[in-house]
């Protein structure tokens, strides 16, 4: 297994209980071929650039140890849920 941090921005807009179905889901992932380290939720924030007209997000911060499989499956849900904006995931090196 090796660790990764993923950051998410979700949709402004997005209700609480919402986002937190939404990052139970992601997490469910994770945890089906590994464990969640961290997650630390950063809040709203402020935007380098518009993204589809929207000048803020909602931030969060997790830090996992997974297969790389896990993480393939993660990323391809993460593109297609409503609510996210915009996530990335990095592989951190030994």
């Amino acid at each position: 297994m090796r660790e990764y941090e993923i950051v998410m921005i979700f949709e402004p807009s997005l209700e609480e209980e919402k986002r937190k179905q939404l990052m139970e889901r992601l997490q469910g992932i994770i945890v089906a071929d590994g464990k969640v380290l961290e997650v630390n939720e950063w809040g709203m924030r402020k935007l380098a650039y518009l993204i589809n007209d929207i000048p803020e997000g909602y931030y969060v911060y997790t830090k996992a140890e997974a297969t790389p499989a896990a993480m393939k499956e993660y990323d391809r849900v993460a593109k297609i849920l409503d609510g996210i904006m915009r996530h990335m995931i990095v592989k951190i090196e030994d």
